[in-house]
């Protein structure tokens, strides 16, 4: 009778979880390998380009003055009125902070703090399927997330992507500590999952993937976690609220494409980096972790899943596909094929796992070698060095200001006098006009400033061009 009782009384074994595993110093492969990988990329010190040359504009700002351009919707400066800090608005408070630490604040280390949040999301991330899974599982899901191209490429950007993979493997860790009995792992959950959706509200939709997993994994002693992910995911909310009601909506929103129903098959070509054997290695084995992986296919697979169906949903209402918006929701797709890995007869799986790790190198071996994204600091090089004072020096262009902005005040701050941004045009009265503009698909972008200068009399005598992988910037000498 009492055996009966004590069977009764105790907690529920756990479903689809190993017990804890102790932490190895094996587990910090994932992250260095990230942070060397990183490195190498960051080594060429190409210029910030537009969007990263945001986050310096908005994050050099005081807290104060970033609040009130997200609640109000504006813009921070003048040729940024129609670009105000939106739905990834917290992100610039930490940027800010981050900047204000004695030696940072310059383009390295805004590069650097993506990078080691980077660095940190992919520790939390082995940490939770060591000990879902194994140690090996654990460790080759990490390995493989930190060769993809996706995450390097974003890893190593001024863009609030590493903290929300940050926030993705805290989160993750805290579910999993939940599912194996510690109550203290929906607080982490908790916490972790508000800062997923204020880093890039994108990653609401993997914070429930992972309330799908703990429904599937626990029924309604998951309600919980269900209740938790649903407070989580309020801050997110409230910012896309603040966001429709100040009259930004979709603003910001252009670049995104309509896939046609194709969201699924882009997304993952973009985590291949359309590279046709990573693609079906990646696909092929993650089907494998879903059916076989022990331990952690249904979190992986509800990671993988979840957020392409969320975001093709959304699709039957507005476009909402780019890339590297859907980064944290294809991470459970590496770990998934990562597990996958390991579910292959045991002589291959080391082959298979070495693989895997190769095809994604080889996918982001392009990185390595690629040509700034922009130059307005090639273009402030030269300007400094054969401008003249006196001689206007004219942005035409909101992109162009940005980088001529940023670039004169924290290199050739002596050139600040003659500098003209928009929405002031090219001074009439200069015998000599500097005009800095962008060039898209070989057709120099025409402005006011032309008619303004023809009409004054000046011509264009001398053209240098710093085409680049975003933005191509041309800069014109104009003379009477």
């Amino acid at each position: 009778m009492s055996t009966t009782a004590e069977r009764a009384s105790a907690p529920p074994q756990p479903v689809d979880a190993r017990p804890d595993i102790r932490w190895s110093a094996l587990e910090l492969l994932p992250p260095l390998a990230v942070v060397l990988l990183g490195t190498v990329l960051l080594l060429p010190g190409h210029g910030l380009w537009f969007d990263e040359l945001f986050t310096a504009e908005v994050g050099r700002r005081p807290y104060g003055e970033i609040l009130a351009a997200i609640v109000e919707g504006r813009g921070t400066t003048s040729y940024l009125v129609d670009v105000p800090p939106s739905y990834n608005a917290p992100y610039y408070f930490v940027v800010h902070t981050w900047m204000s630490l004695p030696g940072l604040g310059g383009d390295t280390s805004l590069r650097v703090l993506s990078l080691l949040a980077t660095a940190g999301g992919l520790a939390l991330v082995t940490r939770a399927v060591t000990r879902l899974a194994t140690r090996a599982a654990g460790v080759l899901a990490g390995v493989v997330v930190a060769a993809n191209p996706l995450l390097l490429e974003q890893a190593v950007e001024a863009r609030p992507y590493g903290l929300a993979v940050l926030a993705t493997g805290a989160a993750l860790l805290g579910l999993v500590r939940w599912l194996q009995g510690a109550p203290r792992g929906l607080l982490l959950f908790g916490v972790a999952g508000a800062g997923m959706g204020l880093a890039h509200w994108y990653a609401v939709t993997a914070l429930a993937a992972f309330v799908v997993a703990a429904l599937v994994l626990r029924g309604l002693r998951a309600v919980p976690v269900a209740l938790t992910g649903a407070a989580a995911a309020l801050p997110a909310v409230g910012l896309v609220g603040v966001n429709l009601l100040n009259g930004t909506g979709a603003r910001n929103a252009a670049h995104l494409r309509d896939t046609g129903g194709t969201l699924a098959d882009l997304a993952v070509e973009a985590w291949s980096g359309g590279r046709t054997p990573l693609l079906y290695l990646t696909v092929g084995l993650a089907v494998l972790g879903a059916v076989r992986g022990a331990g952690v296919r249904v979190v992986g697979t509800c990671w993988a899943l979840v957020p392409l169906v969320l975001l093709l949903l959304a699709e039957l209402v507005r476009p909402v596909f780019l890339p590297r918006y859907l980064l944290v929701g294809l991470l459970g797709l590496g770990v998934l094929a990562a597990i996958g890995a390991l579910t292959v007869p045991w002589g291959a799986r080391a082959p298979v796992a070495g693989l895997l790790v190769a095809c994604s190198l080889l996918a982001a071996a392009p990185l390595f070698d690629r040509e700034p994204r922009e130059r307005a600091d090639e273009v402030v090089a030269l300007l400094a060095e054969r401008h003249r004072p006196g001689e206007p020096i004219v942005a035409a262009d909101q992109r162009s200001a940005t980088g001529l902005d940023h670039y004169v005040r924290t290199t050739a701050p002596r050139l600040r006098p003659d500098v003209v941004l928009p929405p002031d045009d090219a001074p009439a009265a200069a015998d000599r006009v500097w005009l800095v503009r962008r060039v898209i698909r070989g057709e120099v972008v025409s402005t006011d400033d032309d008619a303004i200068l023809e009409e004054a009399g000046l011509r264009v005598t001398a053209g240098y061009e710093f085409p680049a992988g975003k933005t191509n910037l041309l800069v014109q000498v104009w003379e009477r």
